[in-house]
């Protein structure tokens, strides 16, 4: 392994943990994606942008903000979005009630209504693969362990990146 000025390698246990974590949560993903397409024809990253948007006032974001919002950049997004307008689960447009309001341009990404009824046909489905596949493979305290885990790694991770994803 190359060493660093400063730096040290993992030690054999860190690469251990490390793989471990890797390996589980590509698989906790790839079950959670292939169960949520074949109970609702929705991808992860369908669910993520359709979450975000409809939380979001109007169910309307600004395209950069959706993209901060799902941490992709915002060429992945703009191709995600794209083929989820072709399958009428969002519309993309300049202004909109958000851009009057803010007096903001750019583009929008606004949930439709077919887009909200396949998100909430969804939403109880998912929810209950995570219980199944997630919260039911941990104790209590894992899992607040696991909490903590996760803050310290995205905080990490948001500090390495100057306090944004990349764009």
């Amino acid at each position: 392994m190359t060493e660093f000025p400063g730096r040290h390698s993992p030690d054999a246990q860190q690469l251990l943990v490390w793989r471990d974590f890797i390996e589980s949560a590509e698989i906790l993903r790839s079950r959670m994606d292939r169960r949520l397409a074949a109970e609702s024809a929705l991808s992860l990253g369908d669910y993520r942008v359709l979450l975000a948007l409809s939380e979001a006032e109007g169910h309307t974001l600004r395209s950069s903000e959706l993209a901060d919002l799902v941490e992709w950049e915002r060429s992945r997004l703009s191709h995600h979005v794209g083929r989820m307008e072709r399958r009428g689960l969002v519309h993309r447009g300049p202004g909109g009630a958000a851009s009057t309001s803010s007096g903001r341009g750019g583009v929008y990404v606004t949930i439709t209504e077919t887009g909200l009824s396949a998100f909430r046909a969804a939403s109880a489905r998912h929810l209950h693969a995570v219980k199944e596949l997630f919260v039911d493979a941990l104790t209590p305290e894992q899992s607040r362990h696991a909490g903590e885990i996760a803050a310290a790694l995205r905080a990490h991770l948001r500090a390495d990146a100057g306090g944004s994803t990349p764009h």
